[in-house]
C-alpha cells in the first residue's frame, strides 16, 4: 500500500476506489448493521488514502482541503456510507497534526500511513446538550458509552471525547482491541445504514498518558478543524447528490418512457419531453452550482490553512464551508427527490434502490442544523458578529 503523494494520484486512487465500491452499493444499502461491509473496509484501508493529510513532518504528503474535499466527493458518488466512515478518521488526524504530542504523533500517524483507520466515539445521549459528557477518565481509566461511532466497529484505534480528573475535556486515543472496549452493532436508520454507527461502551479501558490530548484546548482559539470536519460532511452530501443526477440520467437514457402528454406532443422518447430536459437542466445546474462552492470552500481552508492568523480568517474559512454545507444539503435533497419527477413510476421500483439517495441525504442532513449556518453567514454580512466558538460551525 502506498500513500499517494500529489492532489493527482490522490484523485485517481479514489476514482480507483469508487469503481471498486459502486457495483456493491445497493446491496450494502440492503445489509445495512447485517452485514459488517469488511471488504469495501479493507479497499478502503489499502487504498493509501487514510495517509494523505499526514503532514510531511510526519512522513505523510500533507495535502490539503481540496484534494480532501474532491476525494470525499468521489467516494460518496459511489457509496456515501463507505466515504462517511473516515469523516471522524480525518478529524483526528488534522487535532494530532496541531495538537498532538510527540508520542501520540508518533504512534498513531505512522499507523495511519499503514494503512490503519481511526474511529471516533464522540456522541452521547441523554444530557442536557451535545457536550454534557457523562465518560470519565479517573486514575488513568476511561469509563461511559458513546453513540453514532461511525468507523469504530472496524478501527484500529478510537478517539473519545471525555471529561479528566479536573472536569476538562480530553480526547483519550485507544485501541480498539483493548479490553474493556466493546462497540455494537445496534444502528437502524433509513440511510447511510453501511456506516454502522453503533453504540460503543468503555469500561475500565487504560488510557496511556502519551495518548492523552487536550481537546478543551482546541476550541479556546481561532481554529479550522471544524470547518475541516464540515468540510467533508459537504463532500459526502454534494457527493450524494452527484449520485442521484448520475442515476437519473442513466434511467432517463435507458430505461424511462416517455408519459402520454409528451408523445402527444410529439416525444418519442423521454429524453425527448422538454418538461424533463427542464428540469434535469435545473436539477444538473444546481448539482454543478453545489460542487463549485464545495471546491470554493475548499480553496479557502487551503488558503486560511489549519491554524488562521486570527479570528477574521477563521470566520472566513468557517462561513465559506458552512454555505457550501447548507446549499449542498438542500441540492442532494432535492435531487434525491427529484429524480422520481423526472424518470416516473417505474424507477420507484425497489429493484433498482433509487430511494437511497434521498435516505442517505436526509439521514446525513441532520448531523447539524443547516438553517444556523445560513444564520451565522447572515449575521457577519449583516452585524460584523463572528461565528461562535472561535469557528467551530
Amino acid at each position: 500500500m502506498a500513500v499517494p503523494q500529489t492532489h493527482d494520484a490522490a484523485i485517481a486512487a479514489a476514482h480507483q476506489l469508487a469503481d471498486l465500491l459502486e457495483p456493491g452499493d445497493i446491496q450494502r444499502d440492503r445489509d445495512g448493521a447485517d452485514v459488517i461491509p469488511h471488504e469495501a473496509l479493507a479497499a478502503l484501508d489499502a487504498s493509501g488514502l487514510l495517509g494523505v493529510t499526514v503532514p510531511a513532518a510526519d512522513g505523510g504528503p500533507g495535502l490539503g482541503p481540496r484534494t480532501l474535499a474532491e476525494v470525499t466527493r468521489i467516494l460518496a458518488m459511489a457509496d456515501p456510507a463507505i466515504a462517511q466512515i473516515p469523516q471522524g478518521h480525518f478529524l483526528m488526524v488534522d487535532v494530532l497534526a496541531v495538537h498532538g504530542g510527540a508520542e501520540a504523533r508518533k504512534r498513531i500517524l505512522t499507523d495511519v500511513l499503514a494503512g490503519r483507520r481511526l474511529g471516533n466515539g464522540l456522541a452521547e445521549r441523554g444530557g442536557k446538550h451535545a457536550q454534557d459528557l457523562t465518560t470519565r477518565i479517573t486514575g488513568g481509566r476511561l469509563d461511559g458509552v458513546k453513540y453514532y461511532t461511525t468507523g469504530a466497529l472496524t478501527s484500529a484505534w478510537i478517539a473519545v471525547s471525555a471529561l479528566d480528573e479536573n472536569n476538562r475535556l480530553v480526547l483519550a486515543l485507544v485501541p480498539r482491541d483493548a479490553e474493556g472496549v466493546a462497540v455494537g452493532t445496534d444502528w437502524d436508520m433509513i440511510g447511510q445504514r453501511a456506516t454502522i454507527s453503533g453504540t460503543a461502551t468503555f469500561t475500565s479501558v487504560p488510557v496511556e498518558p502519551g495518548l492523552r490530548i487536550d481537546y478543551a484546548g482546541v476550541f479556546e482559539v481561532p481554529q479550522q478543524l471544524g470547518a475541516r470536519a464540515q468540510l467533508v460532511h459537504t463532500a459526502i452530501e454534494v457527493g450524494i447528490a452527484g449520485a442521484a443526477l448520475r442515476d437519473a440520467r442513466r434511467y432517463l437514457r435507458d430505461k424511462a418512457r416517455p408519459s402520454s402528454e409528451a408523445v402527444r406532443r410529439g416525444a418519442t422518447a423521454a429524453t425527448d419531453d422538454p418538461h424533463v430536459r427542464h428540469r434535469y437542466g435545473r436539477l444538473a445546474t444546481k448539482v454543478r452550482a453545489a460542487e463549485a462552492l464545495l471546491d470554493s470552500a475548499a480553496r479557502t481552508l487551503a488558503e486560511v490553512g489549519l491554524i488562521p492568523a486570527g479570528p477574521d480568517a477563521a470566520a472566513r474559512g468557517s462561513l465559506a464551508v458552512a454555505a457550501a454545507k447548507a446549499f449542498g444539503t438542500e441540492v442532494a435533497l432535492e435531487a434525491g427527490s427529484e429524480l422520481f419527477t423526472l424518470c416516473g413510476t417505474s424507477s420507484a421500483a425497489a429493484k433498482y434502490d433509487l430511494d437511497r439517495h434521498w435516505r442517505n441525504a436526509r439521514t446525513h442532513s441532520v448531523h447539524d442544523p443547516i438553517d444556523y449556518k445560513y444564520a451565522h453567514i447572515a449575521a457577519f454580512e449583516l452585524a460584523d458578529e463572528q461565528p461562535p466558538n472561535h469557528g467551530q460551525l
